[in-house]
């Protein structure tokens, strides 16, 4: 897969274009509909409808290859319930409108975890990248900041919230000012951390976002 770290910056680039195929798919007549609708959602083009027999349609569909290895094959597999079938052939290139989408964690870049998505998906992507990112990203002694940014403007943001360690357990009575001033001493150890501090980030993380395909 192409490392998004490795796309060129926005101003260097003339076209970007991607691989399409040409898709036969014959299914029953009675799961035409869902079929349609599944190849629309992928953004297919569609060169050819026609029945061989009251049963069974033939559909042919002009598809980016990349909405094609994901899961299409299991997803008319299980709409058909079985019966429909996929055969496809490379058919050349067509332009694309992809980004570079960056995840940003407490304002830095993570390479690793850079991709390239649709600029007219890439919001929505972005929301889902950061909100699986909190599910997995344990909890630091400072606040974790996640963000998702298409070209340098950030599209997406989520929390971790700090681990709250309670300094003032050993505080007895009503001693107030004791207990505020241990309070503001923690808050300002945190934010020095979150300055200097590096969040660990769990395999998990990776798998959330380059293991995830989102439609």
């Amino acid at each position: 897969e192409y490392m998004g770290s490795l796309f060129p910056e926005p101003q260097e680039i003339l076209k970007v274009e991607e691989p399409i195929v040409t898709a036969t798919i014959i299914t029953p007549t009675e799961c035409l509909g869902p079929v349609i609708t599944l190849c629309q959602e992928r953004r297919g083009v569609q060169t050819e409808l026609s029945y061989i027999d009251q049963e069974r349609a033939l559909l042919r569909y002009t598809l980016p290859l990349s909405e094609v290895v994901i899961d299409f094959f299991d997803t008319l597999k299980s709409m058909s319930h079985g019966y429909a079938s996929l055969d496809y052939e490379e058919s050349g290139y067509s332009e694309a409108r992809v980004v570079r989408m960056e995840i940003l964690i407490n304002g830095k870049g993570v390479d690793a975890l850079s991709t390239l998505v649709l600029r007219d998906r890439g919001e929505e992507r972005g929301r889902g990248y950061v909100q699986r990112l909190k599910s997995v990203i344990p909890r630091q002694m400072f606040e974790v900041a996640i963000q998702a940014s298409l070209d340098g403007k950030i599209v997406a943001r989520e929390t971790v919230k700090a681990l709250r360690k309670d300094v003032t357990a050993r505080c007895y009575g009503g001693d107030i000012t004791r207990r505020k001033k241990l309070l503001e001493r923690q808050k300002e150890g945190k934010k020095a951390m979150k300055r200097i501090g590096n969040v660990d980030l769990p395999q998990e993380a990776f798998v959330s976002v380059l293991g995830n395909d989102d439609r």
